[in-house]
């Protein structure tokens, strides 16, 4: 009896301490509630002066999709460790918001930070600063440096100045990539590769230590006409001869040397930029747009791009009406299953695409596409949502980025409409398969594989073992198979002949001028070009419409710690500084972790993916 009273006693101590818990943890979700209660009433708008400059200052890559999780993305930029990308979408409304607004009166487009980007993106915005040069108001460009993509950006503005110790460096365009064959055979790895296209690249490293003629070719295709276009509309908006551009990049050591070794004096007497200011001769210019800071008359009057969308966004809402066209952006490589956005999963690409299909003010879909492809069933996934949006009388347009291509052309071409940009990279039509066996790394090292198996298929997809020509062959035979059904897919929906089809397919990529003379997209345009024919598609006239734009979103229990963690900040608390440095160790695993990534990514349940090598840089 003694023992049991003692283990109730203890049964019940446990409990108590328990309960003590759950009261505690009910009283800090309460304090939490509350917390973030009073920071949404706290929460004010960014102020606006009554005249003020527009500062743009994109940072990173310029992208359609920011990548990963919403919740994790805003709580890695609580603490300063968000990865560095600019919405294009963000930089095109916050323009057209100040194109109207009074209250701007210039736009300060600061490019020393802008990283990566696609010419079509590039193209993109471009297009928006020039529609904001029409209502008379000055872009003044600067930056302490300029990459090639934040000149592209500079050329289109009214005046462009450059730091005195700055530079322009124009790099062209190309395409290089690593090769491992022999890395592999010093290891001992059976790299075993699959594929159906003459200029199939992607499976390259793994079979060869160069670039294949047929590959070659092609990308000598592409980035020769990137080049072309890339010369052609900076020539233009700076209003310098034809072929300035070019001789400025193949000519660069003369130039230099004619400005006595300063690369920033060559840029300027070459007319790639206006003046060379100090960041202080700078502010001086902005002022006499802008005005003085009402709190530092050292500084200009600005509003950040980013608070100033903030704002409007908060004014004028979203443009979402009884009918509208859904905006669905599809961007990063192709993958099975549930993927955060920036990659493409089948299953959350297809849940979007099932929101649109059941949402009765949806009339049509765009489905903007950036991808290089990956997964082929993860991309029939989609594709079978396609076909139902489209059976239920809602038309779908592909709107094609900086890239379409393999995956993401399968994705796109069963669409109504498919739309393009002169600077797409699309195409590549052809599939691939890969198995890596290191049996013989084992062997090397003393280590045996062995077993019995009642068919001949026992044991053939496990690494240890050598891959048997039967195997082999089966696998040959789903890709012959999948690409057949690739090409079919194709002749179908551009009503092609498939022979027609073949000829371009291959794995040949190409831009979207050719696509358009190869049949195989409908017309050239831009996001709102695609917006406006699928609402054609669907019907509804000009201004009858809104969009809405289906993306995933926080959860109401993630939104209130974000709420939370916010509001504790304006408070005092540095997210940041509880953060701390990444150890030397830290950053060698996270970039050996990256490498293993860029294989360890592949998940198609049939290992069978169309998927291009589209880095132009």
């Amino acid at each position: 009896m003694s023992e049991r009273n003692v283990l109730v006693r203890f049964l019940s101590a446990v409990w108590g301490g328990l309960d003590g818990i759950r009261k505690v943890l009910h009283l800090l979700l309460l304090l939490i509630v509350f917390l973030g209660f009073l920071g949404a009433l706290a929460g004010n708008a960014p102020i606006i002066p009554n005249q003020a400059a527009l500062l743009i200052q994109p940072v990173g890559s310029l992208v359609d999709q920011l990548d990963g999780d919403p919740y994790d993305r805003a709580v890695a930029e609580l603490v300063g460790d968000a990865q560095q990308q600019t919405l294009v979408q963000g930089l095109v409304d916050a323009l057209a918001y100040a194109k109207d607004d009074e209250r701007i009166s210039a736009v300060h487009l600061e490019l020393s930070y802008l990283g990566g980007a696609g010419l079509s993106k590039l193209r993109r915005v471009a297009a928006a600063i020039g529609d904001f040069q029409d209502s008379g108001k000055p872009v003044v460009a600067s930056g302490d440096y300029y990459s090639q993509q934040a000149f592209y950006l500079a050329a289109f503005a009214d005046e462009v100045y450059m730091h005195p110790e700055g530079l322009v460096f124009l790099q062209g365009y190309g395409s290089y990539r690593n090769y491992y064959k022999e890395a592999l055979d010093t290891l001992r790895v059976d790299w075993n590769v699959f594929r159906v296209g003459t200029h199939k690249s992607f499976v390259e490293p793994y079979t060869r230590m160069d670039m294949s003629p047929e590959d070659r070719e092609s990308r000598s295709r592409l980035i020769t006409q990137f080049w072309d276009m890339y010369q052609h509309d900076v020539d233009a908006a700076r209003g310098l001869d034809s072929g300035s551009i070019d001789d400025f990049a193949q000519n660069l050591v003369e130039h230099v040397e004619a400005a006595g070794g300063d690369i920033a004096i060559a840029s300027r007497d070459a007319g790639l930029v206006d003046d060379l200011l100090s960041r202080a001769e700078l502010r001086d210019v902005l002022k006499q747009y802008a005005g003085e800071d009402g709190q530092d008359d050292t500084m200009y009057s600005a509003v950040h791009s980013s608070d100033y969308l903030s704002q409007m966004s908060l004014l004028h809402g979203d443009d979402v009406r009884d009918e509208n066209v859904a905006v669905i952006v599809a961007a990063g490589e192709i993958l099975d299953g549930f993927q955060s956005p920036g990659t493409i999963g089948g299953d959350s690409t297809a849940a979007l695409l099932r929101n649109a299909l059941g949402d009765d003010s949806v009339q049509a879909v765009v489905l903007r596409v950036d991808s290089p492809g990956g997964s082929v069933f993860a991309s029939e996934v989609i594709a079978h949502e396609v076909r139902a949006l489209q059976a239920a009388g809602k038309p779908v347009v592909a709107s094609m980025s900086s890239v379409a291509a393999s995956g993401g052309y399968w994705i796109s071409v069963v669409a109504d409409r498919v739309i393009a940009s002169e600077a797409t990279v699309t195409g590549s039509i052809g599939v691939f398969g890969m198995f890596p066996t290191y049996h013989r790394t084992l062997d090397a090292i003393g280590v045996a594989t062995d077993g019995v198996g009642t068919t001949p298929w026992a044991g053939q997809l496990r690494p240890d073992v050598a891959m048997s020509e039967p195997m082999k062959q089966v696998f040959q035979l789903l890709i012959n198979d999948t690409y057949d059904d690739f090409i079919s897919g194709v002749a179908t929906a551009r009503a092609m002949d498939k022979t027609a089809v073949d000829s371009v397919a291959q794995g040949q990529v190409w831009t979207g001028r050719d696509a358009l003379q190869h049949g195989l997209i409908d017309e050239l345009g831009n996001l709102s070009d695609s917006i406006r024919v699928a609402a054609e598609l669907a019907g509804m006239e000009e201004g009858s419409y809104g969009q809405k734009r289906i993306q995933p979103s926080l959860s109401p229990s993630e939104q209130m710690i974000l709420d939370f963690l916010a509001l504790s900040q304006r408070a005092g608390l540095d997210w940041l500084s509880l953060s701390g440095k990444q150890s030397a160790l830290q950053v060698i695993t996270d970039r050996l972790e990256a490498l293993l990534a860029s294989v360890a990514r592949f998940n198609d349940p049939k290992a069978i993916y169309s998927h291009c090598f589209c880095e132009i840089n």
